[in-house]
């Protein structure tokens, strides 16, 4: 057997003495111009792009069969903008073909390329030409078809500018392969490139890259990947008139906020628009894409719907969209009315810069929706952006044990926001929905509330400032807590003059109420107040501050008997804590008493200046020592 393959090895190694031989000869007698010239024509017959050498040429059979060109810049005839500068131009060479003194490109090398890409008005580029040549030379049957189907990048450099929009955009440190094998009708290319700071790993291939190129329909796959933003594309792909693509779209990224500042897209508001994964139909028609089938989730919000963006000079983004359970609190955690830890009206500026880059179009389902501390059954939401000008209507929302619906509008004049809003609560819960939305929790029962308000400002409180509008409130079936009106009454009917004690706890049924205010310049002012109960009634008039957040009321409560006792009172201070005391004149008045003093006081007040007997009261000491009692209780 030794012996066999000894007479197998034999002629084998006597054939590569040979083609050694051959080699050896070959690089003696190749003419260095002819190869440099067939060279050149073939990359001329494959890109339509004449080949201009500035620098050395490097020829080389053995043990590598290449030719290299140093400062290598390629132009068409038209233009005198170089499309690609090439420090390093290498074609390697078939080594069966150059053995018969034929010069075949296997495959080129571009290092450290410099490729610039000009879009014109027209749509048409600078690549153009070579686009069509590429085209035709790849066709079967062509005259000059390709003879080498593979290129490779080196640490190129891509600049992209758009003379209709002054776009410009810069690729650094490409490294890609690009081929379309001559035994099918493919192309692929794939690499990683940087863009923008940040490493993208990416690749795309063609079915059919001749019909790609002549503008017919063909498959498409692409696939980018980096840290802030993954896509990938599978479909077909067209340009007869304008570009078309049709297919399955997937985008996925960490943070939606940081793929946006990324790619150069306005960051919409300060809050939320993290995690984001959006799987749709996509039907791509120039500068319009239209996705149906859509899948997207955004901060664990997850839905379900159609959507359709456009960027003709300025950004449209509309969708209908229906979920099962949202929760908006990401987006408006970082807006507060109120100063954090505090009374007083937050005095941040708004950031309406969100307000004036994009136009939206929205239509939204949930049937579960959370708004920070707000639960909401099913509600339906619409918003509109559209030049700076933000319209969000609530069709129907199932909130607060009953049914809410209405406007909200907010216009940028600068840095100030012009807000609208327009809001009907139908049987609602009281007490929650006066609290969340006024900050007021001594109201219990249901009811509706009726708001109609306009605003102006740069900041919650210079909105509040400028606040002018009504609201309306209509309950049955309640409770005011702070007080007990019922038993202060019968006391002081009693005994006027014995401070009521502890009035501040308790609290005041009614069976109607009826509140009606009007706004001006943040004043609130009284214009029908009345709670009626079943033991008392009580009517209020006066102002409250919305700035300062602050009482300044009067009131007479009285009794449903036969007496009809009435006792007028005051409520003053802080919305969350108000101080309610009765006037101290009328317990006076009332008191058999005391009431002859006060006649006395009176007449020292118009001049007749009787002497006070010790130790008896006067109205104004009534008075304050009324509030103080209030105050200790």
């Amino acid at each position: 057997m030794a012996q066999g393959m000894k007479r197998l090895g034999t002629p084998i190694a006597a054939l590569l003495g040979v083609a050694l031989i051959a080699l050896i000869a070959t690089s003696w007698l190749i003419n260095r111009d002819s190869l440099r010239q067939a060279v050149e024509a073939q990359i001329r017959d494959v890109t339509g792009l004449e080949l201009n050498v500035a620098g050395s040429i490097d020829i080389s059979i053995l043990p590598a069969s290449y030719i290299s060109f140093h400062d290598v810049g390629l132009k068409d005839g038209g233009t005198s903008v170089p499309a690609l500068h090439v420090d390093v131009l290498t074609a390697n060479l078939r080594l069966l073909p150059l053995l018969l003194q034929r010069f075949e490109i296997a495959d080129l090398t571009l290092l450290r390329p410099r490729i610039h890409v000009s879009l014109q008005p027209d749509g048409e580029s600078n690549w153009t030409p070579f686009i069509q040549t590429i085209a035709r030379t790849m066709k079967p049957g062509a005259e000059n078809q390709v003879s080498f189907s593979e290129i490779r990048i080196q640490d190129g450099v891509l600049d992209y500018e758009d003379a209709a929009t002054h776009a410009t955009e810069k690729i650094e440190d490409i490294d890609l392969s690009l081929a379309w094998p001559s035994i099918s009708r493919s192309f692929a290319a794939t690499g990683q490139f940087d863009w923008r700071g940040e490493r993208v790993d990416g690749s795309i291939s063609f079915a059919d890259f001749v019909a790609a190129l002549s503008g017919e329909r063909s498959g498409l796959k692409a696939r980018l990947a980096s840290a802030p933003l993954k896509l990938a594309f599978d479909g077909s792909v067209a340009n007869r008139t304008s570009p078309m693509m049709e297919g399955t779209l997937t985008i996925d990224s960490p943070s939606l906020r940081n793929a946006l500042r990324w790619t150069g897209q306005p960051q919409p508001g300060s809050g939320g628009f993290g995690r984001f994964a959006l799987k749709a139909r996509a039907n791509v028609v120039g500068a319009s894409i239209a996705l149906t089938n859509v899948n997207v989730e955004l901060d664990g919000n997850a839905a379900e719907g159609v959507m359709t963006y456009a960027n003709n000079g300025r950004q449209t983004l509309q969708a209908t969209l229906a979920a099962d359970t949202l929760d908006f609190t990401p987006y408006i955690s970082t807006f507060r009315l109120l100063a954090s830890g505090a009374r007083d009206w937050n005095r941040q500026l708004f950031d309406l810069n969100g307000l004036s880059t994009t136009d939206l179009d929205m239509r939204l389902s949930a049937a579960r929706l959370t708004v920070g501390p707000t639960k909401l059954g099913r509600t339906a939401i619409g918003a509109n952006l559209r030049n700076g000008t933000l319209a969000l209507s609530v069709g129907e929302a199932q909130v607060y044990g009953g049914i809410a619906k209405g406007s909200f509008g907010i216009a940028r004049s600068d840095t100030v926001a012009d807000v609208k809003a327009q809001f009907q609560f139908i049987d609602v819960d009281l007490q929650a929905c006066a609290t969340e939305l006024f900050g007021l929790n001594k109201l219990s029962g249901r009811g509706n509330i009726n708001v109609s308000l306009l605003a102006s400002g740069s900041s919650p409180f210079g909105l509040v400032q400028s606040l002018d509008g009504t609201a309306t409130v209509t309950g049955q079936n309640g409770a005011i807590a702070g007080f007990n009106a019922e038993q202060l009454l019968k006391r002081l009917e009693r005994r006027p003059l014995s401070g009521g004690g502890n009035f501040r706890n308790g609290s005041t049924p009614y069976d109607n109420l009826v509140i009606a205010v009007k706004f001006s310049d943040g004043i609130a002012t009284a214009e029908d107040i009345r709670i009626e109960g079943p033991a008392a009634k009580i009517t209020l008039t006066g102002t409250a501050s919305v700035p300062t957040r602050e009482y300044d009321m009067k009131g007479v409560a009285s009794l449903n008997t036969t007496s009809g006792y009435q006792l007028p009172f005051m409520v003053q201070g802080p919305w969350d804590d108000p101080l309610i005391f009765p006037d101290p004149e009328a317990l006076i008045r009332q008191s058999p008493a005391a009431s002859p003093f006060l006649d006395l006081l009176k007449r020292r007040i118009i001049g007749e200046k009787p002497a006070a007997q010790d130790g008896s009261p006067t109205a104004e000491n009534a008075k304050e020592g009324a509030k103080e009692n209030a105050k200790s209780n």
